[in-house]
């Protein structure tokens, strides 16, 4: 190959390398980070481009190039998984004209002149994983990787409630080979995808850019508790090897050979693939959707390439109002004795492409750039856009994260950008047109402070994070999500005080912080909306009830950034009253075991604004007197214990129960500090953890003997 390169021009040399560095660092962002920096319709071109320039110029390929990969290496932090059989990605089609010749050359190929059936299945913007299935029950589950290697998220994807963990055949249905490799793709719903960012934008985290790269985000988490808060879902679409099919008389099984519509003797008694099972794609996703895996219902046999073209047509105009988000629609030869013919080249199938849909875009003005603040404090920065129709939709707002995303693509007020929607999601701001940029228009800057009428309170970053936060607790923006927190179950309990009473309280102007909430009275009470004198009253002793907390409730209920009820009494356990924690330097509470740098940095902002400062000296005086915990007692008192794995007696919350009970502290990572590692079943990676430090490690039965027996 190196003899020829001197006869490609050097600018097509230059341009390769440029293409192939972007794509590599973008698969990185995609695949690894979760985090794109460009949309996929940008990324489709780049790769197009490398294509095209490879196909032309024959010396520059090269088996290092991105074209012949698949996906990114497994992350480290992951144990990895090797696939029996290699999981390929698709060819793109952008085109009716090149689905048109890609019918052709399935036919060249097959040398046949006759129309050729697909199965056209939604293309699903997710995740691709495989789920290995032995004697029915899912013992393996890894990502796609680089096709051939996936990392191992077994224990992730056993917490996504439409992963069925056991097959059960329905009648008449083929029976469960003895090894099943079943191929999905892990997704959001619109819906879902909706509320997760939300929630993270109530946190003040980065928002997800779309749906797949939060359900990829979702996927690859250490500790499978958030993957199992997430709303994932998973759709299964494709075959890896399947053995263990019993052998009659040179045919495959007999259950399976009754539900075959071609003859006998292409049966393979011993099969390491699907069309030694079934006769077709459609067959083989509606035998899976009879044991027990899920399948999506808008796949569609279609006799003929044309049809199959409808169907795409028929998803694009429903586009909107579908569950999921679909970004095209793949289509598959229906015969998978003719998939077996057609075989693959070094990425792909030739018998399935991809057919994408367009990018829903369109070109506007930034009129202005200005904070929004959210109910938990974070500072966004919104784009306040000329109007414009995206998708059928007119966007007159976009949101723009966070600092690091506008200095990234350095949008400015009056710059011409390149926005995108798709489906229900946010809009995005694809780019911004610098060939459209005139003079030198204004850039945004973060407020110092809060920029909500009334506040005053500070804009700070935390170290290492993108979003900026108002940190006072009296903040007019945050007001009534901090009361609802203050008076919630885990913190003050006060009962009846719910949203709507909350809303009406803070909209009347009879509540500007929590010490407001103990002078309230049941006259005052009773004047509101859907208020009877009865529940006024009830509501006054539910306030006057809540003035002697535990100590760790109230801190809790203050809403402290990264102190969830667990630091709380942390924090409670090692300064026993309000006025230490208040005063507590960050060298104090770096001292405490499982306070780190980030937490105590966090309490030290808090404690250090003055309007925070204010309201806790105004609930001291309002009568709240909050109760220093008593000292630990039981057998594990002062010690540190950290759970992995499922127990077979207690659930998670039980065990975590206990252990409080038993005078233990429950810790989420390994530490050099931790006393005992209790390992059910399943332990992830703290048990090999726990090892190499030389942590004690408990068995469920052992933790048991160690509490006490079963009880309690």
């Amino acid at each position: 190959m190196a003899e020829h390169a001197a006869s490609v021009p050097a600018d097509v040399q230059r341009e390769v390398e440029r293409l192939r560095r972007e794509i590599v660092h973008h698969n990185q962002r995609y695949y690894e980070l979760d985090a794109p920096e460009i949309s996929d319709a940008e990324y489709d071109a780049l790769f197009r481009r490398l294509q095209e320039l490879e196909a032309a110029h024959p010396a520059v390929r090269s088996p290092d190039s991105p074209t012949e990969r698949v996906g990114a290496p497994p992350a480290e932090r992951f144990a990895t998984v090797r696939h029996t059989q290699p999981m390929l990605s698709l060819a793109n089609a952008m085109s009716e004209e090149e689905v048109v010749e890609f019918d052709k050359r399935v036919k060249r190929a097959l040398r046949t002149e006759e129309p050729v059936a697909y199965v056209a299945e939604p293309k699903l913007d997710g995740v691709a994983v495989e789920l290995v299935y032995e004697g029915g029950r899912l013992v393996v589950g890894s990502t796609r990787g680089d096709g051939t290697t996936g990392e191992d998220v077994t224990a992730n994807l056993r917490t996504i409630r439409s992963v069925p963990l056991t097959l059960r055949a329905r009648r008449g249905a083929p029976p469960i080979p003895q090894r099943l490799e079943v191929r999905a793709e892990v997704l959001l719903s619109k819906a879902g995808f909706r509320r997760l960012n939300a929630d993270r934008a109530e946190r003040g985290e980065p928002l997800f850019a779309n749906p797949r790269n939060a359900a990829a985000g979702s996927l690859r988490q250490l500790d499978s508790r958030i993957t199992a808060g997430r709303p994932l879902e998973v759709f299964c679409h494709g075959a890896g090897a399947i053995t263990g099919i019993a052998a009659n008389g040179g045919r495959g099984n007999a259950a399976a050979g009754a539900t075959r519509s071609r003859p006998a003797t292409s049966v393979r008694a011993s099969s390491d693939s699907a069309s030694a099972l079934f006769a077709t794609q459609w067959e083989f996703l509606e035998t899976l959707r009879a044991w027990g895996l899920p399948v999506s219902d808008e796949n569609r046999r279609c006799a003929d390439v044309a049809t199959a073209l409808t169907r795409y047509q028929e998803l694009a105009a429903r586009r909107e109002e579908l569950a999921h988000e679909i970004d095209g629609v793949v289509l598959k030869v229906d015969d998978l004795a003719l998939q077996e013919r057609l075989g693959q080249v070094s990425r792909s199938p030739r018998w399935a492409i991809a057919y994408k849909f367009k990018a829903q875009q369109a070109e506007t003005k930034v009129l202005d750039i200005v904070p929004s603040v959210g109910r938990l404090g974070t500072v966004t920065p919104i784009a306040v856009l000329e109007p414009v129709a995206v998708g059928g939709v007119t966007v007159r707002n976009a949101s723009l994260h966070n600092m690091d995303e506008i200095e990234r693509k350095d949008v400015r007020v009056g710059d011409t950008i390149l926005l995108e929607r798709a489906g229900d999601v946010i809009p995005y701001v694809v780019r911004v047109l610098t060939e459209k940029r005139k003079g030198r228009p204004r850039k945004f800057k973060m407020p110092t402070v809060c920029p909500v009428s009334g506040c005053g309170g500070a804009v700070v970053r935390e170290e290492g994070e993108a979003a900026y936060r108002c940190i006072n607790a009296a903040c007019p923006a945050q007001l009534k999500s901090r009361i609802r927190h203050f008076a919630s179950r885990n913190a003050l309990d006060i009962d009846g005080l719910g949203e709507k009473l909350v809303d009406q309280l803070v909209e009347r102007g009879l509540v500007h912080d929590f010490a407001d909430l103990y002078g309230l009275d049941a006259a005052t009470l009773a004047d509101l909306e859907r208020m009877a004198e009865k529940s006024a009253a009830n509501i006054v002793h539910g306030i006057e009830r809540s003035k002697n907390p535990a100590l760790y409730r109230f801190l809790y209920a203050l809403g402290i950034r990264h102190v969830g009820e667990h630091l709380a009494q942390v924090l409670a356990d090692r300064f026993r009253d309000v006025g230490a924690v208040m005063d507590a330097t960050e060298e104090d509470l770096l001292a405490v075991h499982g306070i780190g740098p980030e937490v105590a940095a966090s309490v030290r902002r808090f404690t250090n604004e003055r309007h925070n400062r204010a309201v806790v000296a105004r609930l001291l005086k309002a009568g709240v007197a909050p109760q220093a915990p008593k000292a630990p007692t039981g057998v594990l008192a002062g010690k540190t214990i950290v759970l992995t794995g499922a127990l077979d007696s207690l659930t998670r919350g039980e065990a975590e129960r206990r252990i409080v009970a038993a005078g233990g502290r429950v810790a989420s990572g390994v530490t050099k500090q931790t006393d005992y590692v209790v390992a059910g079943v399943d332990p992830g990676s703290k048990l090999a953890k726990a090892k190499k430090l030389g942590t004690p490690v408990l068995d469920e039965a052992a933790f048991l003997a160690l509490l006490g027996g079963r009880g309690g």
